[in-house]
């Protein structure tokens, strides 16, 4: 269904039932009200775990960063609450333990993302069920429940905008977040789908997150998870009583994707609820291997895999070329300036000259390639000043984000490896022991391996927790 279709559906808007002029919002609003944990595929909920688990992993290793210790110092002047934050003894209010849970989840920018929707899903979605469930103590079967409804509305409606929202310079991550959360902050709240479905329009007037952190590599982009799982939370508490919004705010003629993208856009709005309840799209987000922007990976394998095969030095390479599909080249090669010499860690992180020069160089890609000294690395540098980028023939972008690197040595040998599709898609997953290991490593940096083992027992334990809080406890620095 087109903008158009929709718009010209709105005359028989009923808000009931499955006619055509069913809004989809209500359409989704129906599934979330009915759906229970009981619904849920044995192997999309063990896989929900290991999710669960990378997220936590990952928001303890954020909070040995900078930025992570100004975020809290910030938010913690605003108040304290109950609601434990994870890897932290401090408390806040439901909210702000939701906004500062996102930031550490997604901070690294190692989190895990849905491809189709271009969207870290699990950084609104797992702060929004914590806060919420462990507010109203709801056994931990409803905490995986309600972040799996925000994974599936989220990842839909990011895919339904076919990367609509990055080019038209919107973070989805911080935009179709906000739909998520508020869909299962509304459920975990007890509201009819009546009011699921009036929680959406609300959060249609808070979604919000711009790229325009990418010109310098500022750290907004890092607030846009939290700050979804605030408005979504928000949003549900206004529709509890009553509160008014407009119905058709995916469709509308000032909705969501009218707005949010650009105009003729392909968007395909049927992607929202095709298979709702049915095909679940968590088994489409990817876990990362790599701390860096997913538009990379495949890149990073692809140029790690040359290295490892031909054994070749720094020295020897004469140019690097990059075969791209041209949608992630505003992202991760402009302006080449930035790109060519990145100021900051998450500069580097959306820089695919430097995350490839950086493997060349080192062999690796880690946390480690993201400190100072590697990015004032002369060796890397002047690997990435060798980089050049192509577009890509055989694209089939955003299906599969696939990546081909040449690299033509002085001795006149030009060796090429292509990836079709990047490690951690749904038909390349990490396994559960590629999952763990990263969750060791990234517990390693601030905590004990008792203490990870801790944590990790009562991640995988979540479904037999009889109270969401004890889990939140669990989870606390």
């Amino acid at each position: 269904m087109t903008i158009t279709e929709a718009r010209d559906s709105q005359s028989d808007l009923t808000g009931k039932g499955g006619g055509i002029g069913e809004t989809i919002a209500a359409r989704i609003a129906r599934w979330a009200a009915d759906v229970t944990v009981s619904d849920v595929p044995t192997h999309v909920a063990d896989r929900a775990l290991l999710h669960i688990l990378d997220c936590v992993g990952l928001a303890y290793a954020s909070s040995n960063f900078d930025f992570a210790k100004r975020a809290l110092a910030a938010v913690s002047e605003l108040g304290a609450g109950n609601t434990p934050v994870i890897g932290h003894s401090v408390r806040l209010s439901p909210r702000d333990a939701a906004l500062l849970n996102g930031l550490l989840v997604h901070g690294l920018d190692y989190d895990d993302t849905h491809l189709a929707g271009v969207i870290h899903a699990s950084a609104s979605a797992l702060p929004t069920a914590l806060s919420v469930s462990t507010l109203r103590h709801l056994p931990g079967k409803d905490l995986l429940l309600g972040y799996l409804i925000a994974m599936e509305v989220s990842s839909r409606v990011g895919a339904a905008a076919n990367s609509g929202l990055h080019a038209h310079g919107y973070h989805p991550t911080g935009v179709v977040g906000a739909f998520g959360s508020a869909v299962a902050a509304a459920r975990l709240g007890g509201l009819s789908a009546q009011g699921i479905a009036t929680a959406q329009g609300f959060v249609g007037s808070l979604a919000s997150g711009v790229m325009e952190f990418l010109e310098t590599g500022a750290w907004t982009k890092r607030v846009h998870p939290g700050w979804a799982a605030v408005s979504g939370i928000t949003a549900a508490q206004f529709a509890k009583h009553g509160f008014e919004s407009p119905p058709a705010i995916y469709e509308g003629r000032f909705g969501l994707f009218a707005l949010h993208t650009p105009l003729g856009h392909g968007i395909d709005l049927s992607k929202a609820t095709a298979g709702l309840g049915e095909d679940w799209e968590l088994v489409r987000v990817g876990i990362k291997p790599y701390p860096a922007c997913h538009f990379t990976h495949a890149f990073a394998d692809a140029a790690q895999i040359l290295l490892d095969t031909h054994k070749f030095a720094p020295s020897d390479i004469e140019s690097i070329t990059c075969l791209v599909p041209e949608e992630i080249v505003p992202v991760v090669l402009e302006p080449a300036a930035n790109k060519l010499s990145p100021r900051s860690d998450y500069h580097a992180k959306f820089s695919l000259p430097f995350i490839v020069s950086a493997i060349l160089s080192r062999g690796r890609f880690t946390l480690a390639e993201l400190e100072d000294e590697a990015l004032r690395d002369p060796e890397i540098l002047s690997l990435a000043a060798k980089v050049a980028y192509e577009p890509d023939p055989n694209k089939t972008f955003p299906k599969y984000f696939h990546g081909e690197v040449i690299v033509r040595l002085k001795d006149g040998r030009e060796l090429r490896h292509r990836e079709n599709d990047n490690r951690g898609s749904e038909e390349r997953p990490l396994s559960r022991e590629d999952i763990e290991t990263k969750f060791y490593d990234n517990m390693s940096i601030v905590s004990s391996r008792s203490h990870a083992e801790r944590v990790h027992e009562a991640v995988m334990g979540l479904l037999q927790e009889e109270d969401s809080a004890n889990f939140a406890e669990a989870l606390r620095g």
